[in-house]
C-alpha cells in the first residue's frame, strides 16, 4: 500500500460492549418476534446496538471505521482536478485520483470538495451593480405573455427599453419578435425618449447577434442591425453569454411589464392594449424606483435629456421587409394576421408584398398593384372595393322572363281592367 492509500486508510475506535446478560435478552426477545425498536426501548439501548447483535456481533469490544478522510494536499489535487479534466464532475475527479493513486470513496471526495464548490458558485451568481452615466446605455429585451384579445387569447410579445441611468421605460406590443419587430422597438423607444444614448446593450438574440469568436470575445452583429445602429449614431454591445444580468435593468423591466402592465388584462382590440400601455409608461415614469429612490422622470428631466444625443434628421426605414404571397380565392393575402386585398385578377398568383414601417405595397412582377395603410390590429380586414369591380353582375333572368308572359296567357294589364270594371 502507497502513502496515498495509506493516508485514507480505516482508522478503527473501540465501541463499548454490552453486557453477556443483555445479549442474551436482546436475543431472547427477537426470538418471540419482537422488533428491534422495541427491544431498544425495552432494555433502555439505542436501536442500533440492538440491530449489531441481532446481526451476530458477539459480546465484547466492537471496532467500526473512522470515516476517510483527504489530507490538505490531497484536496488540493482533488480541486485542482475538479476544476480542470473533470470539469466539475465528482465523479470523473475520483477516476482521476485514483489513476494518481489516491483512492477515496465518492461521498468523501463530495464533502471533501463541497466548501469549494459553494465558493465557486456563489462567484458565479454574485453580480456587481454598474451605474451607467446618463445618456450613455439604453437595454433592450423582448418578453412574451399570453394575452386576452377581443375575447380571443393571444400570444404577444413586448419589447421593452430601459434608460441605464434614469431607469425611464419604453414598451411597445408585437404579435412577432422578428429582426424587424426589435429595429421598430428600438427606434420608437428613442423617438420616446427624445434622443439616442450613445449605446444599446442587447442580448444574444438570433436575430441580432450572429455569433461571438470565442478566443478573442468579438461579436459579430447582424449586417442589417449594425447599419440601423449606425444609421442612428449608437454602438451595439452584446452581454456574454448565459449572463444576463449584465443587463439586468431591462430584465427587470420586462417582468415588471409582464406583472404591472399586463397582469390578468384583457383588451377589446390590439389597439386597445396599445393605448393601455402608452398611459401606464406615463405612470411607470413617475413612481418612486426602488434602486434610486427616485421618479425616473425626475432623473431624466435632471440630467440625462441633455445628455442624450440628437434622432437623426432621416432615418432609414426601419421595417422593410419583403415577403411572398399566394393569392387565395379571395382575393386577399395574409401579412401578420391582417388581410390585404389584391385585385380579383390575380387570384392563384404569387406575389410579392413590400411591408413598410406605415405602408404595404404589393407587386406582382415590378408593376404596383396594391396599396394599403399598414393596419396593426390581429385578424382584420383591409378592403379597396375597386379591386372586387366586375365581380358583381346585376341579374337579368327576371327582366328577361316578363316579355313571355303574354305568350302564356293574359297579362297583368287585363286583370287590372276586370278589377276596375266590378268596382
Amino acid at each position: 500500500m502507497d502513502q496515498g492509500q495509506r493516508d485514507v486508510a480505516l482508522r478503527a475506535t473501540e465501541v463499548p460492549m454490552l453486557e453477556p446478560e443483555i445479549v442474551r435478552q436482546i436475543r431472547g426477545l427477537a426470538a418471540m418476534s419482537w422488533g428491534s425498536k422495541r427491544i431498544a426501548a425495552t432494555l433502555g439501548i439505542s436501536r442500533g446496538a440492538a440491530r449489531r447483535y441481532l446481526r451476530g456481533a458477539a459480546p465484547g469490544a466492537q471496532e467500526r471505521p473512522r470515516a476517510r478522510r483527504l489530507d490538505a494536499d490531497q484536496r488540493a489535487v482533488a480541486v485542482t482536478l475538479l476544476d480542470g479534466e473533470a470539469a466539475g464532475n465528482a465523479v470523473v475527479a475520483r477516476q482521476l485520483l485514483g489513476e494518481r493513486g489516491i483512492a477515496v470513496e465518492l461521498r468523501t471526495l463530495q464533502r471533501a470538495v463541497a466548501p469549494h464548490r459553494q465558493a465557486r458558485r456563489a462567484a458565479e451568481v454574485a453580480t456587481v451593480r454598474f451605474e451607467t452615466a446618463p445618456g450613455h446605455q439604453l437595454q433592450i429585451d423582448f418578453g412574451e405573455r399570453r394575452v386576452m384579445i377581443g375575447g380571443r387569447e393571444m400570444r404577444v410579445y413586448f419589447f421593452v427599453g430601459v434608460l441605464g441611468y434614469s431607469r425611464r421605460i419604453y414598451t411597445r406590443a408585437f404579435l412577432r419578435e422578428r429582426h424587424d419587430d426589435w429595429r421598430e422597438g428600438l427606434a420608437g423607444a428613442f423617438l420616446h425618449f427624445g434622443g439616442v444614448t450613445q449605446t444599446v446593450l442587447v442580448d444574444n438574440a438570433r436575430a441580432l447577434i450572429l455569433g461571438r469568436d470565442t478566443e478573442t470575445g468579438v461579436v459579430h452583429v447582424h449586417p442589417a442591425f449594425s447599419a440601423f445602429c449606425a444609421d442612428w449614431g449608437v454602438a451595439p454591445r452584446a452581454c456574454r453569454p448565459y449572463r444576463a444580468r449584465t443587463k439586468g435593468k431591462t430584465e427587470s423591466g420586462v417582468g415588471y411589464v409582464k406583472r404591472n402592465a399586463i397582469a390578468g388584462r384583457a383588451f377589446e382590440s390590439f389597439a386597445g392594449l396599445e393605448t393601455h400601455l402608452a398611459a401606464w409608461m406615463i405612470a411607470a415614469d413617475t413612481r418612486l424606483h426602488g434602486t434610486t429612490h427616485e421618479r425616473p422622470l425626475d432623473r431624466f428631466e435632471r440630467e440625462e435629456r441633455q445628455a442624450l444625443r440628437a434622432l437623426p434628421a432621416r432615418p432609414l426605414p426601419v421595417r422593410q421587409q419583403r415577403l411572398s404571397r399566394r393569392v387565395p380565392t379571395d382575393a386577399f393575402v395574409d401579412v401578420e394576421t391582417v388581410r390585404y386585398s389584391v385585385p380579383h385578377r390575380l387570384v392563384r398568383r404569387t406575389v410579392e408584398v413590400l411591408l413598410g414601417d406605415d405602408e404595404v405595397v404589393i407587386f406582382d412582377g415590378v408593376e404596383v398593384v396594391a396599396r394599403h395603410r399598414r393596419v396593426r390590429e390581429p385578424f382584420t380586414r383591409v378592403v379597396e372595393p375597386g379591386h372586387f369591380a366586375g365581380l358583381m353582375r346585376p341579374r337579368d333572368d327576371v327582366a328577361s322572363v316578363t316579355p313571355l308572359l303574354p305568350a302564356h296567357g293574359r297579362t297583368l294589364a287585363d286583370y287590372a281592367a276586370v278589377v276596375a270594371g266590378a268596382a
